[in-house]
């Protein structure tokens, strides 16, 4: 009612100063999405989304997809990575997919298995109901008979 869309925004910077971490040893079954970064010590099974960054530790393990604003990866990554800004792969990552990002740093060490297009403009990261903005969600068929 009171212009909800600067209340939205001010929420989600306020929300892109948060940190959430999956500590060594934890595992994780499912999806991960965080407006704020997110610290991988541990095992995710699904994947992981933030419009900030995402940082996989030495110990990480993630298989699913990586979608960020920025990433850093010392671990294991077994999916597709898509950064809209920087990657940074650390001498201890291997990842097994495809990397899409604006730039792109691969330090001695470091493997990578799979195809890599850079300079590619990403769309905006979307977070919440399955990535989908209120627009985009699909409208329910409402069907009248005359």
């Amino acid at each position: 009612m009171f212009n909800n869309n600067k209340n939205q925004r001010m929420s989600e910077e306020e929300l892109s100063n948060s940190s959430n971490i999956i500590g060594k040893g934890s595992t994780l079954e499912g999806n991960i999405e965080s407006f704020g970064n997110i610290r991988v010590e541990g095992r995710i099974i699904g994947s992981v989304k933030s419009k900030s960054k995402i940082a996989l530790g030495q110990s990480s393990y993630v298989d699913g997809n990586i979608i960020a604003q920025n990433a850093e990866v010392a671990g294991e990554v077994k999916g597709k990575i898509k950064i809209s800004e920087l990657l940074i792969l650390k001498p201890s990552a291997v990842i097994n997919g495809d990397i899409i990002t604006n730039k792109f740093i691969v330090e001695s060490g470091a493997a990578f298995n799979g195809s890599c297009k850079m300079g590619v403009a990403q769309a905006e990261i979307k977070i919440g109901e399955n990535g989908q903005s209120k627009e985009e969600k699909k409208q329910p068929k409402v069907e009248t008979t005359r």
